[in-house]
């Protein structure tokens, strides 16, 4: 009687010695990299640097940021992809490589839905249609009757063809009935400088790559693309409230897996994310960079991925947009 209650004293000791064995499996053995698509600096590669610093501490191992820059994010994500589902490569995931591309890239390499589990969705940040001093029309009714009366000539400089700023001006255009002249650049920076010098008339962009502009005063800004205000642009009317209702162009970040990732390691990511997404001074900085309603389950970033896909699809196909154009 005595053996058999040693016996289950030492089952239920090695069973709770266990536990934080099998609790520590869910997380990947050795360094993680992060693949960020753009340049650093920008605001994907802001966001990885934010969670990731976290993390590090959370899971003691090392995290490195690894830019893999090129074609709107599509790079990064294809070669993230490819890579073992071990948990070692994860990536910040853009509206670009997983929303925009797969309507306008016929031949891309990955499949959203097969190749990637979606892990956690870190922020959404809004667009803001902004212009220079030296424009007419300051609010978004003037900019539409200028529109008309002058179509085809009133000049909107996007990041690149079939980027998240081209599809917001898309999107606007189909909404106001209007025609107006894309001109793409290779990138936020040399637009933002072309719209400040005077070279093109209106822009749609980030708002992390807009706010230093506007609080400068070097940009106007009009109007913004979610249907509520951030927190960071209090006073800057929604596209929402002037006339467009629903308007919704965003640009979104959130970390994603290569597609067999075991289910328990994405759960218990997906928990310390939530856990780093909530600590005020990651909040803090969040909303410095326009960044909000990140967190949730991964369902829910299933869901929205999927919504956001839909959503632009159609925006392509009505207005005929190509990814060069």
């Amino acid at each position: 009687m005595k053996r058999r209650t040693l016996l289950q004293a030492t089952g239920a000791a090695a069973a709770t010695l266990a536990a934080p064995m099998i609790k520590a499996q869910t997380l990947p053995n050795g360094p993680i990299r992060i693949i960020v698509g753009f340049p650093p600096g920008g605001g994907t590669d802001a966001l990885a640097r934010v969670v990731a610093q976290k993390l590090t501490t959370m899971w003691n191992t090392s995290i490195v940021i690894e830019n893999k820059a090129g074609a709107a994010g599509v790079i990064a994500a294809d070669f993230t992809a490819k890579q073992p589902s071990d948990g070692n490569t994860l990536l910040m995931a853009h509206i670009n490589s997983h929303a925009l591309a797969p309507s306008l890239q016929p031949k891309l390499g990955y499949v959203v839905e097969r190749d990637f589990v979606p892990i956690c969705l870190v922020g959404v940040t809004p667009n803001l249609l902004i212009c220079n001093e030296a424009q007419p029309a300051k609010n978004v009714k003037d900019l539409v009757a200028l529109c008309k009366a002058k179509p085809g000539q009133i000049s909107f400089a996007s990041a690149g063809g079939g980027s998240a700023q081209h599809l917001a001006l898309e999107m606007f255009k189909l909404r106001a009935g209007i025609d107006a002249l894309h001109v793409p650049y290779k990138g936020s920076g040399p637009a933002l400088t072309d719209l400040i010098g005077g070279q093109v008339n209106y822009c749609f962009e980030t708002m992390t790559s807009a706010t230093p502009h506007v609080k400068s005063g070097k940009a106007i800004a009009l109007a913004q693309t979610r249907t509520k205000r951030a927190k960071g642009h209090p006073n800057v009317p929604t596209m929402d409230e002037q006339g467009f209702a629903g308007f919704d162009a965003t640009t979104w970040y959130g970390l994603v897996a290569p597609g067999k990732l075991p289910a328990a390691m994405a759960q218990r990511m997906n928990e310390d994310i939530n856990k780093v997404l909530a600590m005020p001074d990651v909040q803090e900085k969040l909303d410095q960079y326009g960044a909000e309603d990140g967190g949730g389950t991964q369902q829910r970033f299933v869901d929205f991925i999927k919504n956001e896909q839909a959503k632009w699809a159609k925006v392509i196909k009505d207005a005929k947009v190509s990814a060069d154009a």
